[in-house]
């Protein structure tokens, strides 16, 4: 189930404790800071964590992973050096799951599949493309997804990723002709009201970096989006 332990000034935090904090992030956050010079969701945590806790001074926060910024979802973030450092090897150990719905316009064939392509970054545009095979700088990339339920013209994807690219659900699913609703980068042909796409982070289940408890955690879709809302109904 989708659970929310606290919703307080728009953060949604889906778990805590002392050593990690689980939060599910809205469109148009930005999980780090960047040139744009918006406040980062990192620091909305910080915030959240002294006001919570009466912190004064500095408080550490570990960015172990991202999220682009017009998708929404689960976000782990790490509170002490410790699990900062044993989340970065699970991660690139390809020891944490992570389970992703995306909405498209084109319903897929087969329903569904495993897609294998080599993803090159264009650094420049921010952007990657995906080949049938492998091509100088690319990266091997492997998804795999299912068709859970479709309305009107609309249908909903659960995807398991295999590798962790650039923009890598993004673009695979473009190059099969099924772009995400709202991502005009990767074909949509137009944008959703709030800028965002609708791609979510959805679910995430790995073992606890200290405590070794196994977490499976449920992210929310934006309550506010009447076609997430469509497909909870």
């Amino acid at each position: 189930m989708a659970k929310i332990i606290s919703n307080k000034d728009n953060l949604q935090v889906l778990y805590e404790d002392n050593h990690i904090i689980v939060v599910n992030k809205r469109v148009g956050d930005i999980v780090q800071g960047d040139k744009t010079g918006d406040k980062p969701l990192s620091d909305v945590v910080k915030d959240y964590i002294k006001e919570r806790y009466n912190k004064p001074g500095n408080v550490f926060l570990g960015v172990v992973h991202r999220l682009d910024r017009p998708t929404t979802g689960i976000v782990i973030f790490s509170r002490t050096s410790k699990a900062l450092s044993r989340l970065n090897k699970m991660f690139a150990e390809s020891k944490i799951r992570k389970t992703y719905w995306a909405v498209v316009a084109n319903r897929p064939q087969p329903e569904n599949g495993r897609l294998i392509h080599w993803l090159k970054k264009d650094s420049l545009k921010n952007k990657s493309k995906a080949y049938n095979s492998e091509i100088k700088g690319s990266k091997n990339s492997i998804l795999n997804y299912k068709l859970n339920k479709s309305i009107n013209r609309y249908h909903l994807l659960e995807i398991d990723l295999e590798t962790g690219r650039h923009h890598q659900i993004r673009c695979q699913l473009s190059r099969m002709g099924w772009p995400v609703k709202g991502d005009l980068k990767y074909g949509f042909d137009r944008s959703n009201p709030d800028g965002g796409i609708h791609l979510h982070a959805r679910q995430i289940t790995f073992v606890h970096p200290v405590s070794k408890e196994e977490l499976n955690l449920v992210a929310p879709t934006p309550i506010a989006d009447p076609v997430w809302k469509a497909f909870q109904e």
